[in-house]
């Protein structure tokens, strides 16, 4: 029997435009609300992420980030 989606937290959560527009279009294409998208890509992260880019990417992103803020 398929475990029932219960979406049991809420918190705030701020993002980029460009990040907010591409969970908007993956949520878009899998038929899946932000919140059930945003579930979906944390329950299987390990098999979403590349490992071989992910360390990069996110080298990248902290290295621009407080120039994002600005």
């Amino acid at each position: 029997m398929p475990k029932r989606l219960r979406l049991t937290r809420r918190f705030p959560v701020a993002m980029t435009e460009d990040g907010y527009r591409r969970l908007k279009r993956f949520a878009r294409e899998a038929g899946l609300d932000e919140g059930e998208a945003l579930s979906f890509l944390f329950e299987n992260f390990d098999s979403v992420i590349d490992d071989d880019t992910f360390g990069h990417r996110l080298r990248i992103f902290n290295s621009e980030l407080e120039a994002r803020k600005k």
